[in-house]
């Protein structure tokens, strides 16, 4: 298993556990339900943003493929730290409609952008 994967299956399982201790202490009263969804929802703002920071590292042997890289990467981590902020600071009803927006927009962009490339290059 490759480290990649090692680190992905480390997100996984720490927002797993992240999630499951937060919900053992709403119910034992320490916190309230907002905190928990606040807290469970930033973190995986912060995963996207942390995964959208590893897209420009990874080796891929294509110029072009690298330029989408660079592009989708920095989209990635903009939006997932919007997404985790909307969740640290709006009311959770906005924060859903404006996180999900960055994340849907930081998509759109990176799809856009390949389909830039990819019309250029047929040129």
């Amino acid at each position: 298993m490759n480290s990649e994967t090692k680190i992905s299956l480390a997100w996984g399982v720490g927002i797993v556990v992240l999630a499951l201790g937060l919900s053992s202490a709403r119910s034992a009263g320490h916190v309230d339900h907002d905190t928990v969804m606040r807290i469970a929802l930033g973190a995986t703002g912060l995963m996207v943003a942390w995964f959208g920071n590893m897209m420009p590292k990874r080796f891929v042997p294509s110029a072009l493929a690298r330029k989408v890289h660079r592009v989708g990467g920095w989209s990635m981590a903009i939006s997932g730290l919007i997404y985790a902020g909307a969740f640290a600071t709006l009311p959770i009803q906005t924060a859903v409609f404006v996180g999900g927006g960055a994340v849907l927009a930081g998509l759109a962009l990176t799809l856009g952008y390949c389909q830039s490339l990819r019309t250029r290059a047929r040129a």
